[in-house]
């Protein structure tokens, strides 16, 4: 597959002008084995990731320096040979998880054994595929060399293992990971095999993950690691979707496919306004969402308002590599002309029965809640949650994601503060909290014209006696009415969260006298801090013990 070297607009030329003058005098960093072992030591992610992606970040800077501003072609010589010289392109989070979930697999201190395929072997590929398509006069020895650690690294046992989890063959409930991977490995493919044979059967076995990945969602579109995971999840699936349009002549076009179009429109359906989204699990409150990625959608979908929506979140197109490089949908945003941004007003009534969220507009007040199960790799005990936003603005709010460490997708997962119920906008009842569970689920979930009811008193431990948690929200113009009903078998205290973002620009005022509390909780986490600097607050009234509690609250903007 032949790729083009982008024509750049002067808007483009100047930011990545700037990207390359930062990084032209940054070296490439060392990657130590004590840096690979701090995640099993300590649970350290980021000693390794740190300099590993900085690495990558470097030799795309360097590429571009090359491509646009006469840069030095041997920084990208010293690139290539460095991270093929890597023992292993697998971050250390990841080391020991190809059959995660499975059977107990304890990460390993140090890479050893066959070569694992994880998400950032995958985009290393891809990395190192797109330079090399990008400079023809890279030395043929180099050439070779990245060509036999693809082979050896990716290619190879993507053709012959079968017990990777994300292949969808052992396991079936997938995530991000087949989509990212899956998209990553094809382009790969594409640029390096000229076996046609070899290249149809490569396509054919990932479009056979497609499906299974496709399979186990639901039909209409949700995803339950949040629109800020679709950039990975649905948003690589549009990847391989443009792809295999374009290697097959357009001969597979898939843009009418029902399912698909409501993956695709996912982040439209869960966007507040402005840069917020509703964020649910592990997801952030203002994610990185790629708008070049959903003005295509749009486009391909013949979806005006999703092409605008996606326009207005194009954005420097060099923030694709801040994160996990992204240098396939860094080239995508400067091949694509940017679309005029118009209206891309959200749909005022939103229910996807899979995940069981609900978002409900009415003029300046947004209400978004779910009920849903408190399982799955990215959950948070949060059954019966919401959010309302008022103006634009986040009120009440999901606290959202923080860095991850060894605890986050371990036993401690429950331990972090952020995960609990007790920072959920959700009741406590007693001295209890929400459980997790597939069992722990909301029951007779029912959408109302303007909101939503769910009971769930499942949610609960057993040890609580909780044989009633009726939770109804509704939303209007004004603002937003709770109730909510429990019993319980022993008298019990009933104390009712609000996770708010501003100490007092709403009021929310109970139907009963009730003991009221603030918490101030500082933001120390530096990725929750990127969507809420600063401080949230822990809002909380406390009913006496009882066996039977109905109250209902009231919650507007504070004009005073």
């Amino acid at each position: 597959m032949r790729v083009e070297k982008p024509v750049l607009s002067n808007e483009d030329k100047l930011s990545l002008r700037r990207f390359c003058e930062t990084y032209r005098p940054v070296e490439y960093p060392l990657l130590k084995a004590s840096q690979y072992m701090a995640f099993t030591r300590r649970g350290d992610r980021a000693a390794w990731e740190k300099p590993y992606f900085l690495r990558r970040r470097k030799l795309i800077a360097a590429l571009l320096d090359a491509l646009y501003f006469d840069g030095d072609p041997d920084a990208v010589l010293d690139g290539l040979w460095l991270v093929c010289e890597e023992s292993t392109w697998v971050i250390s989070a990841h080391n020991g998880a190809e059959h995660a979930g499975v059977e107990p697999t304890p990460p390993k201190p140090l890479p050893e054994g066959r070569p694992y395929v994880d998400l950032f072997a995958a985009q290393t590929a891809m990395i190192l595929s797109l330079i090399c398509a990008l400079l023809p006069g890279l030395p043929e020895v180099v050439r070779r060399r990245v060509n036999d650690e693809i082979e050896a690294r990716v290619f190879i046992p993507f053709e012959n293992r079968d017990d990777f989890w994300w292949m969808g063959i052992i396991r079936k409930d997938l995530c991000n990971w087949t989509p990212w991977i899956v998209s990553n490995v094809m382009l790969s493919a594409c640029i390096w095999i000229e076996d046609n044979d070899r290249l149809k059967a490569m396509l054919s076995r990932g479009c056979a993950m497609l499906d299974r990945y496709v399979d186990g969602l639901p039909d209409d579109g949700g995803c339950d690691e949040g629109p800020g995971y679709w950039s990975m999840a649905g948003g690589a699936l549009l990847d391989c979707m443009e792809l295999l349009e374009r290697v097959t002549d357009g001969k597979m076009s898939l843009w009418e496919n029902e399912k698909l179009k409501n993956i695709l429109r996912f982040p439209l359906r869960m966007w507040l306004g402005g840069e917020w989204f509703v964020n649910f699990a592990d997801c952030d409150a203002k994610p990185e969402i790629p708008g070049e990625r959903l003005q295509c959608a749009g486009e391909k979908l013949n979806d005006p308002a999703l092409a605008a929506f996606g326009a207005r979140f194009r954005g420097d197109p060099t923030k694709l590599v801040e994160d996990t490089p992204q240098l396939w949908r860094l080239l995508n945003a400067l091949s694509r002309p940017r679309a005029a941004v118009g209206e891309s007003t959200a749909p005022e009534d939103v229910w996807l029965p899979n995940l069981e969220v609900r978002v409900v507009r009415r003029g300046g007040v947004t209400l978004a809640c779910k009920g849903g199960v408190n399982e799955g790799s990215h959950n948070h005990n949060d059954c019966g949650g919401f959010m309302v936003c008022i103006d634009g603005e986040p009120q009440i709010v999901d606290a959202g994601n923080m860095t991850y460490t060894g605890k986050t997708f371990s036993e401690a997962r429950y331990t972090l503060w952020n995960i609990r119920s007790r920072y959920h906008s959700v009741p406590q009842i007693g001295e209890y909290e929400q459980v997790n569970g597939w069992e722990r689920k909301a029951r007779a979930v029912e959408i109302t014209p303007d909101g939503i009811k769910m009971d769930i008193a499942l949610a609960y431990p057993d040890e609580a006696g909780v044989t009633t948690c009726q939770r109804e929200l509704r939303c209007d113009h004004q603002g937003v009415t709770l109730r909510d009903t429990v019993v319980t078998q022993t008298p019990q205290t009933l104390t009712e969260v609000f996770m708010l973002r501003h100490r007092d620009e709403v009021i929310i005022i109970p139907n009963i006298p009730m003991e009221t509390q603030i918490e101030e909780i500082p933001i120390e986490d530096p990725r929750m801090a990127r969507n809420f600097p600063g401080s949230l607050w822990r809002l909380t009234f406390t009913a006496p013990a009882d066996m039977e509690h109905d109250i209902v609250f009231r919650i507007e903007r504070n004009n005073s």
